[in-house]
């Protein structure tokens, strides 16, 4: 039977149900066209439902939230209470259908409420599932149960569904401690039938302590100091009352300070370990009672600051104190180490492929944006390649590469200082770990002296003089190229603060080109609202001869391939056929006959003009029998000045995300980045040139050995 959803059901509250709804919703997007949120009963308090709010925001749904949901809990109750829960179910049963006609596929998140509408919740969600005729995935969580506990939980959860007939397709033991996660997975077999799936997550204690962010929303504080900083995730609370000599022994790691706001001497004591490499990294001050410093203390604590978040709460300490030890953390979208985390957790430990498999038969229409980048990440985590960053100290790197590290995508080089790199993440709060990245200095790294030679070497045609050769090498352009060069690492991302030349220079002088390909030319992957397609050349080449369009064209098309969009490749011009006359019409007509004799396999048209290429319509009528017209997938511009302008216009008017420029005919990958990109744009430009050395790796057999980072 073919399905179009899937229902997540919890045993319980707090299961860890927001990772496996995240980790699904992101899945799904990549090998959906159009993929549905549905949560039948929402947690409202005292406005909105915060995880729905998550799901909408970061997955960018173009759906209203009041479409997404079936009733309140409120609603639901009041329905229940007296006697009317058909129509629960009725009102739930529309609204899904709606969303169901609308999307190839539809992610239904089940409730799980607390207090007293928790008497509802397990039959609730067997029956909206049954009515709904969707399969489950059952999560639950294993934190304070022994594994008799859990296995009962689990057991008699996948007996009410599947005698209810709803069918289970998998089970999810959440929260389970990493020495425990073979003997969870054991005591699910021992009772699930081989058609169920069963997957186990470890507890990750970060996941369930809260941040300064979500604390100060709690208690409703109003920040003092250090606003870009409260993120800071809690380890510990230590409340301030005792003696300052006697209070300080009493610190650790990550802990929160709580004390009164009269009390000077906790406040800038605590400041004071928090700078001395004597004392553990602190998270936070809660200034208690609504008091506040005198203002000489105030002008003091200011100075002290820039490194900790200060808060301030009108209730007293115990009651605050208290307050926060019963805090649980919430997900919101502001939470993005946190959502890294759960993605990460979701991508090693869960695997939707093959539940999806026994659903449905996935066929979808050309490559969607969603698809598309999913796509990308789960080809790039195949193989983990080594890109090198030059410009190491630009926060948007910084920030990318944090990204790129804790979702464990690739190995990273940044060229920098360390300490400066350092000071940076500290003061802009980039949650790096940098052990987990290799940091050279070119000009005192142990491969300066032999890069220096193989460079003067390479150069010799050319009078390169050592001493010349050496000032090349300080140039982290030149120094990140040679480390691809040596096997050092496997591509280069740059152009954050250099120019283009600047940037691929290097590599033109000693990387080359591939045989056969006599121009380096770039490409644009424009994520449509429906499709993704390929525009090329829109940075290099000015004015390339029609020999050198043919070349842009074969790369183009087979770069497409690489990146799982069938070519179909459009020569651009101002006429379409043979109607048009002139040297620049000519110009397309040539580089399109060249590349026909030279890849036969490509499908082309050209020379062909823009709506003729993407609008069916319009293609009938000017191209008709066309393979090509109204279906173009690959479009090659005739000059710079017509390419640049084009993607930037479309990208401007229409929304699309512009991934690029890529680089393409070179024999090892290096991009260049823009000026005014921004952090995804890094994220996004690494990924592709780690994708693009994975293909060079897999079409050759020679290498030379790669410099393995030290983890």
């Amino acid at each position: 039977m073919n399905y179009k959803g899937i229902y997540v059901a919890t045993t319980e509250a707090n299961s860890g149900k927001s990772l496996v709804i995240l980790g699904m919703m992101k899945t799904l997007l990549g090998k959906f066209p159009r993929v549905g949120y549905f949560k039948p009963i929402i947690n409202t308090g005292a406005t909105r439902d915060a995880h729905m709010d998550v799901v909408l925001q970061k997955f960018n749904l173009q759906v209203s939230y009041e479409s997404s949901y079936g009733l309140t809990q409120e609603q639901a109750m009041f329905l229940k209470n007296k006697d009317r829960e058909g129509e629960v179910l009725d009102i739930i049963i529309e609204k899904y259908k709606k969303i169901e006609d609308q999307c190839d596929f539809v992610l239904v998140e089940g409730s799980d409420f607390e207090g007293e509408a928790a008497i509802y919740e397990f039959d609730g969600n067997l029956e909206v599932s049954k009515n709904l005729g969707l399969p489950v995935v059952i999560v639950a969580s294993g934190e304070g149960k022994t594994k008799t506990d859990l296995m009962n939980v689990l057991e008699a959860a996948y007996l009410n569904f599947s005698q209810k007939e709803v069918s289970v397709l998998g089970m999810i033991c959440n929260k389970i401690q990493m020495q425990n996660l073979e003997i969870a997975q054991q005591g699910m077999r021992a009772f699930l039938p081989p058609t169920v799936f069963s997957y186990v997550v470890p507890m990750v204690e970060s996941l369930s302590k809260p941040t300064i962010r979500e604390i100060a929303a709690e208690l409703g504080a109003t920040i003092l100091y250090g606003e870009n900083l409260l993120d800071n995730q809690i380890d510990s609370i230590s409340i301030g009352a005792m003696q300052l000599r006697n209070y300080l022994i009493h610190l650790k790691e990550n802990t929160l300070v709580v004390t009164p706001g009269d009390r000077a001497d906790i406040i800038l004591g605590a400041l004071q370990a928090n700078i001395s490499n004597k004392y553990p990294n602190l998270s936070g001050i809660i200034l208690t009672g609504g008091l506040l410093p005198e203002e000489p203390i105030l002008d003091l604590i200011e100075g002290l600051s820039d490194l900790i978040p200060i808060i301030s709460v009108q209730t007293n300490t115990f009651t605050t104190g208290n307050l926060i030890g019963n805090m649980r953390s919430k997900i919101t979208h502001q939470s993005q180490g946190k959502l890294e985390v759960m993605d990460a957790l979701f991508s090693q430990y869960i695997q939707i492929d093959p539940m999806l498999d026994q659903l449905v038969k996935i066929a979808p229409h050309g490559m969607t944006p969603r698809m598309f980048q999913y796509n990308l990440i789960k080809k790039v985590r195949g193989s983990k390649k080594h890109i090198v960053l030059p410009e190491g100290e630009d926060i948007r790197i910084l920030k990318a590469s944090a990204s790129l590290i804790n979702q464990d995508l690739v190995n990273l080089t940044l060229l920098g200082n360390k300490k400066n790199i350092k000071e940076i993440l500290l003061k802009h709060n980039i949650p790096l770990d940098i052990e987990k990245v290799r940091i050279i200095d070119p000009l005192p790294s142990p491969q300066f002296e032999s890069y220096t030679q193989t460079f003067m070497e390479l150069r010799k045609h050319k009078n390169v003089t050592y001493d010349f050769a050496k000032d090349c090498m300080t140039d982290v352009s030149y120094f990140g190229t040679m480390m691809i060069y040596n096997g050092h690492a496997d591509g280069m991302v740059s152009g954050a603060t250099h120019t283009t030349q600047h940037t691929i220079r290097p590599a033109l002088q000693f990387i080359k080109t591939k045989p056969g390909i006599n121009v380096v030319s770039s490409i644009f992957f424009m994520c449509l609202a429906d499709r993704v397609v390929v525009f090329g050349d829109c940075a290099i080449n000015p004015n390339p001869t029609a020999e050198e369009l043919a070349d842009i064209a074969i790369s183009s098309a087979d770069s497409a391939v690489e990146f799982g969009i069938e070519p179909k490749v459009a020569m651009l011009s101002y006429s379409s056929g043979e109607s048009g006359k002139g040297a620049e019409v000519e110009k397309v007509r040539r580089a399109t006959a060249l590349v026909r004799e030279l890849r036969p396999d490509i499908l082309i048209e050209g020379p062909i003009q823009y709506d003729a290429a993407v609008d069916m319509g319009v293609a009938e009528k000017k191209m008709p029998g066309s393979k090509v017209a109204g279906k173009a997938s690959v479009l090659i511009f005739p000059d710079l000045n017509t390419g640049n302008n084009t993607y930037k216009a479309v990208q401007r008017e229409t929304g699309a995300v512009a991934i690029g420029p890529m680089l393409q005919g070179l024999n090892n990958p290096v991009n260049d980045l823009s000026r005014g990109c921004t952090v995804d744009d890094v994220f996004n430009t690494v990924i592709i040139t780690a994708i693009q050395a994975q293909e060079i790796e897999s079409k050759t057999t020679v290498g030379k050995d790669s410099l393995q980072l030290a983890m």
